[in-house]
């Protein structure tokens, strides 16, 4: 981990998710995204999507990449 406070991505996302109230499937939709992919994600299985998965993944949460990568 580069810092302490250095969350992983798929955390981050989930943090985001529940804070807007959709569940994975709702997410995954809304990205254009497996959902299997979501949950890896989430789950920190996956640790470095694709930056097109992230750039989706971020348009689905209505936040800017930078949002979601910082």
């Amino acid at each position: 981990m580069e810092s302490k406070n250095n969350k992983q991505i798929g955390d981050k996302i989930k943090i985001l998710r529940t804070k807007q109230g959709l569940t994975q499937d709702a997410l995954a939709r809304k990205c254009d995204i497996p959902y299997t992919t979501l949950t890896k994600i989430e789950a920190n299985v996956i640790t470095k999507p694709s930056i097109q998965t992230v750039v989706k993944i971020a348009a689905g949460l209505d936040i800017s990449i930078d949002q979601l990568l910082k």
